[in-house]
């Protein structure tokens, strides 16, 4: 297929606005294969402006007279406005951008045909490979190993080649315990806790069924677990569905482990919203900060009927649970809701981010979203296909990614000194999981990376984020390492609205960017005359 075939009319006279902050730019308006351009003119004292079509979430047009006027609104919750000389030259251009936005092939995107100057292509794929986390394992246990059993993605389609696992259990019984895991996602390690030497688990649910079928080889590898811990023990499965969930999954042959196949072992359900009710949720958000003509208490009643911010409360609660497990109580624990690659993962990454003050910083979280998200099979393809404008409403979309980087700011926001990077980061991972031009967040799985050649064909995120230039942007100017846990308050009323991204292109964003500024001022000026801050224990929580 020619993106030529798709481009009804390759120009036209046009105005854009951006918004109530931004000045109206007129220009020619040009449509490529992936990109939609308005050049103003030699005379113009403005740059080009471009957009990534894949940004584009939802278009709507309309026609008056000899004009058209057709509205963008994008993945990242811009709204943009084109008023276009000629009805038929609008409509044309109109169908030019729902064609090229909505390509459903991952090889014709523009992360195959990026080729940014200074990059490199295989820069940064190396970065976070399993064996690196695993070496920082075996440096603190001899308990686990480093399994290539799914080396060819055989046993299981949305796990990584490598992964940890007790070292007490074999190949051959990690190929068994996958039959017995829905998608094959049997037990692996995510987060050893060294100075308790227990350790963080996840995987899918057990495909008990209604005959209620048990796996030695799975029983023998949770006891392998607790066994690589220390004598004597034990250890919790936190379920991410409801106890009746849990049940109903029965019926389809999924289920639970059984307390008797489990000994040492206690389950406990914590449900947490996915799937569709968590993307109505970020709807009604969005449609709730976009409406700028309403009073103030029927703002604050929209904001509550949405439930975006309990969404938050539940995933802080549970990972602080799991936190708490690991750190506190010294056990166990595994993760797991039916797939265990939506809020499974959401909980085992924030509850590293509590724990371990290497997740904190800037490296490290990058390493921790590689190797919890993408490597561990988060389907970023069918989840962020659209963002919250879109008509259309598939039932496997929804924004948990999203919801674990509005997780981390509230960390940020109670812990300020406690993390290497800023807001900056995490609006650069929310726009770039939605629609981007590196390869990082293309396709559902390793397996399906591998069948595309994005690591050979693509450029890492993190090759582009890790350049001097774009650090300042991203990195925190407060941060001093802390090596404690740090634990979030997550009662309601101590959360907030994470305006710097929902309320971005509505408000003017010129003071917080130049407050920002003048802290990195600030800071660099301490730091050239020696002033180092510190950290107490009891950091405040702003």
């Amino acid at each position: 297929m020619e993106f030529s075939e798709l481009i009804r009319t390759g120009r036209a006279q046009a105005k854009l606005l951006r918004g109530p902050e931004a000045p109206p730019l007129r220009g020619t308006l040009c449509v490529t294969g992936h990109h939609l351009l308005l050049s103003p003119g030699p005379q113009a004292t403005s740059d080009l402006w471009l957009l990534l079509l894949r940004r584009v979430d939802s278009i709507e047009k309309r026609v008056s007279g000899d004009s058209g006027t057709i509205t963008l609104r994008c993945k990242d919750l811009r709204v943009l406005q084109l008023d276009i000389e000629g009805v038929e030259a609008t409509l044309d251009i109109a169908r030019s951008i729902e064609a090229l936005s909505s390509l459903e092939s991952v090889i014709t995107s523009f992360p195959f045909f990026y080729r940014p100057k200074g990059l490199r292509l295989g820069d940064a794929w190396h970065f976070h490979p399993p064996e690196r986390y695993y070496k920082r394992v075996a440096r603190e246990t001899n308990a686990w190993r480093l399994s290539e059993v799914n080396e060819d993605f055989s046993l299981c389609p949305s796990y990584p080649r490598a992964v940890i696992v007790p070292r007490a259990v074999d190949d051959d019984a990690l190929a068994r315990c996958a039959r017995f895991r829905q998608g094959g996602r049997f037990p692996v390690l995510s987060y050893h806790h060294a100075p308790s030497g227990t350790v963080l688990l996840r995987s899918s649910q057990p495909l008990t069924g209604p005959q209620k079928r048990r796996c030695a080889e799975d029983e023998e590898l949770l006891r392998a677990a607790l066994a690589g811990a220390r004598p004597g023990a034990w250890g919790f499965i936190l379920d991410t569905r409801s106890a009746q969930a849990a049940k109903q999954a029965r019926v389809t042959g999924g289920g639970t482990e059984a307390k008797a196949a489990y000994p040492g072992w206690k389950r406990l359900h914590r449900p947490l919203e996915r799937g569709w009710p968590l993307q109505e949720s970020f709807v009604r958000l969005v449609e709730a900060c976009g409406d700028l003509e309403q009073s103030m208490d029927r703002w604050l009643s929209q904001l509550e009927a949405c439930h975006w911010l309990a969404h938050v409360k539940e995933a802080l609660s549970t990972a602080c649970l799991a936190a708490q497990g690991v750190g506190r109580e010294g056990a166990c624990v595994l993760v797991h809701g039916a797939e265990g690659t939506d809020s499974t993962l959401l909980v085992t990454s924030l509850a590293q981010l509590i724990l371990d003050p290497s997740s904190r910083t800037m490296a490290g979280f990058q390493e921790l979203v590689e190797r919890e998200w993408i490597q561990a099979g988060h389907p970023f393809q069918l989840r962020c296909a659209h963002s919250a404008f879109s008509h259309a409403r598939p039932k496997h979309e929804a924004p948990t990614f999203l919801l674990f980087l509005d997780c981390v700011w509230q960390l940020g926001r109670q812990f300020p000194l406690s993390l290497e990077f800023g807001e900056g980061l995490l609006l650069a991972l929310f726009e770039h999981a939605y629609a981007s031009p590196f390869g990082t967040f293309l396709c559902s799985s390793e397996k399906e990376r591998c069948l595309c050649e994005v690591r050979t064909r693509t450029h890492s995120l993190w090759s582009g984020l890790n350049q001097p230039k774009e650090q300042r942007k991203l990195r925190n100017p407060l941060y001093v390492p802390n090596p404690l846990a740090i634990w979030p308050s997550v009662e309601l009323q101590t959360l907030r609205l994470w305006q710097g991204l929902f309320l971005r292109w509505i408000r003017p964003p010129e003071p917080s960017e130049v407050a920002w500024e003048k802290v990195w001022q600030i800071m660099t000026d301490k730091k050239t005359e020696g002033c180092e801050p510190t950290v107490s224990a009891s950091e405040p929580r702003l």
